[in-house]
Order: structure tokens, then C-alpha cells, then sequence
């Protein structure tokens, strides 16, 4: 039995219990206060009550087909009990009080009989026999009591096909629901690694190639070898099925540590920059601790604003300045190139928004650009501590 199958059943026994013992508890309150059954059969009806009761509460947690049994038997027997104690006179006043009994906790057990053909079979015997006594106490057919009886045992019959049938619809649903859910993460972590390998794609090899491209204009020939080398060393990687994380890229390695101090990894971005052509001047200070992830995104974020500058700028000096307070790191980056009009950029370019803006945003910083044709470009990383 599945585990939908397993709520289901377990659903339907707690609602037994329920209906059950309140019906019980209801019918006592009815016949005590009627005061129209003599002292020694309302002891006995009040002990077959008591072992309704505890059958129920049992047949709860238990389930078993033998416990439907004794809470059917104790039911009726109360029933009987009652009925026939009671004077002829007062007989359909106590008719009307163990409607509750009747209608509610024999026919409780009616709502847990899925595949269970003999406790079905006892529990419509047992309205059965309910019914006919309700009839023969109150003198017709058609009394309030026997019709009371009578509207309880349709309504139960009702609400245990409705609970039966409505929980695997509904587990379907949240089933479809799940799947849908599962469909839509992993497209976004396949987009996630799209992104991701874009961005390692943009920094490392398509930087080089655009090198090539220009013949190494300003970078010497030992500096196109070292990164060269060190764009080969990726594509072995990947060509080996390894999925190496963008602090994989570059000359620069980032250290695997919980928290890590930006100063120890500054100098080497500055070092790697040098060598192709571009003086990084720093101010500020360099000693903030950063999560390992954070760290990362605001030097590769960093990184490529300086190669920015060094392709386009048309200057061989960058400056960054690092400031921090309690929440947050930021890097200004400046350059006094030719700058650029924001507003002539093409959408479509997604070198600064991805490997930059996006980067970072993911660990909850941002970047800002400002520039302006003839005056310079200013950037503005920021990312959380």
C-alpha cells in the first residue's frame, strides 16, 4: 500500500473515532437528561456505551476489522437496552434521544470499511437493525427519529465515498504540482550553469582570443603565453567532464575558505594586470574578511572592470579604491579613457551585465557604470560582508 493509500485510511479511521465517540457522548447527554429510563437498564446502556467508546478510540489507531465488531455490538446492545427498558409510554421520547447513538457511532465504522468486505457487511447489518429499532420504538416509519436515523446513515454513506474519492485527486494534484515544481528548478539551475559557463567562457578564453585577435597590442609576448597556458589548462578540464567554478578562471586562484581577507588576493589581480600592460594604483584598505562565494564574484566582478578598461579605455593606468562598513565592501574603479555613452550600448551586449552586474547580484551585491565620451568610466561594485 502506497503512502497516499496509507493517509487515506488513516484520514478515515480518525474521522470514525471522532464521529463516533461524539454521536456516543451527545446520545448520553439526551437519554440522562430524558429521565425516561429506569436506573438499572440506563447502568447497563451507560456500560455498552463506555465499551462503544473504547472500541472506537481503538479501531482508531488499529484499524482492525474485529474492533468494528465490538463497538457494533456494544452500540446495539445499548440500543436495546434502552428500547426495551424504557416504559411503552416514554418509549418514542427515548427514541428521539438515541438518535446521535444510532445514526452517529453505528454508523461511524461505515466510513473506515474500504477493502474490508466483512466489517462493510456487519456495519450495514448493524444500521440495519438500528433503523428497524428506531421504527418499532417510535411507532412509525415515518417519525423523526427513524427519518433522523435514517438521513444520518445517507450521510455518512456520502462523506466516506467523497473522503475516499477525494484524496487521491488531490494527491494527484500536489503530485502534478511537485513535478512541475521539479521541471522548473532544474531548468533554472541549467540556466544558472548556462550563465555561469558563459561568464567563465567570456573571462578567460574570449578575453585571449581578442588578443589574438589584435595582435597583442600592449601585452607582451610572455603574458599571452601565461594565459594562454592558462586557458588551456580549463579546456583540459572541461574536456575531461570536470565542471570547474568561475574561481577556477583566470591567473589568479581564490582561497576555499569559509572567510577569506581580500587583501591576500588583490595583489594578485594586480600582478596579473601588470603584466599585460595595465598599472592598477589601489587605495583604501584590503583587510575585510568575505565569505568564500562572495569573495569570488566581487574579484571576478573586479577583474573584469580593469580588463574592461585595459581593451577599451585607451589609458595604462586604473584606479580602485576599497571602502567598507559594517554590511558592505565596494570597490570604485575609475579610469580617465575615452569613456562612452551609456545610452548608445546595444542590449544585446551582455559582457558587463552578465559577468559583472548578474555575478554579483547573485550574492546579493550590485555594480553601477557611469561614464560619459571623453571624461572617463566609473564603476561601483558592492557586495555584501
Amino acid at each position: 500500500m502506497d503512502f497516499i493509500a496509507q493517509e487515506r485510511d488513516r484520514l478515515l479511521r480518525s474521522t470514525t473515532r471522532v464521529v463516533g465517540v461524539t454521536c456516543a457522548l451527545v446520545s448520553v447527554v439526551g437519554i440522562i437528561s430524558s429521565l425516561a429510563v429506569p436506573l438499572l437498564p440506563l447502568l447497563g446502556a451507560l456500560a455498552c456505551i463506555a465499551v462503544l467508546i473504547a472500541a472506537l478510540l481503538v479501531f482508531g489507531t488499529n484499524g482492525s476489522v474485529w474492533w468494528t465488531a465490538l463497538a457494533l455490538a456494544a452500540g446495539l446492545g445499548a440500543l436495546a437496552l434502552l428500547l426495551l427498558g424504557a416504559d411503552p409510554d416514554t418509549r418514542d421520547v427515548v427514541a428521539s434521544a438515541v438518535v446521535p447513538l444510532a445514526a452517529g457511532s453505528l454508523s461511524a465504522p461505515l466510513m473506515a470499511q474500504r477493502g474490508a468486505p466483512l466489517g462493510l457487511a456487519m456495519t450495514i447489518t448493524a444500521g440495519i437493525a438500528a433503523i428497524g429499532a428506531v421504527v418499532w420504538a417510535s411507532g412509525s416509519v415515518l417519525s423523526g427519529a427513524a427519518a433522523g436515523v435514517a438521513l444520518g446513515w445517507v450521510l455518512v454513506a456520502v462523506v466516506s465515498v467523497w473522503i475516499a474519492r477525494s484524496i487521491p485527486r488531490v494527491a494527484r494534484r500536489i503530485q502534478s504540482i511537485g513535478t512541475a515544481h521539479r521541471a522548473e528548478r532544474q531548468a533554472s539551475e541549467t540556466e544558472a550553469q548556462r550563465r555561469q559557463g558563459a561568464r567563465l567562457l567570456h573571462d578567460t578564453v574570449l578575453a585571449t582570443l581578442t588578443l589574438l585577435a589584435h595582435s597583442g597590442v600592449g601585452v607582451s609576448e610572455q603574458a599571452m603565453r601565461e594565459q594562454a597556458a592558462e586557458d588551456a589548462r580549463l579546456l583540459r578540464h572541461l574536456r575531461l567532464g570536470a565542471t570547474p567554478q568561475p574561481q577556477q578562471s583566470g591567473d589568479y586562484s581564490l582561497t576555499r575558505v569559509e572567510e577569506s581577507p581580500l587583501g591576500q588576493t588583490l595583489e594578485s589581480v594586480k600582478q596579473r594586470f601588470g603584466r599585460m600592460g595595465l598599472e592598477v594604483s589601489w587605495h583604501g584598505t584590503g583587510q575585510v574578511l568575505l565569505p568564500s562565494n562572495v569573495l569570488d564574484a566581487f574579484l571576478l566582478a573586479l577583474g573584469e572592470c580593469l580588463e574592461n578598461v585595459r581593451r577599451h579605455a585607451g589609458v595604462g593606468e586604473a584606479h580602485v579604491t576599497i571602502v567598507h562598513d559594517q554590511e558592505t565592501v565596494r570597490a570604485m574603479v575609475t579610469d580617465s579613457g575615452v569613456g562612452f555613452d551609456l545610452e548608445a550600448v546595444s542590449p544585446e551586449r551582455l559582457g558587463f551585465k552578465e559577468s559583472v552586474v548578474s555575478r554579483l547580484r547573485e550574492v546579493g551585491g550590485d555594480a553601477k557604470l557611469f561614464s560619459a565620451p571623453g571624461s572617463g568610466t566609473t564603476v561601483v561594485l558592492e557586495a555584501p560582508r
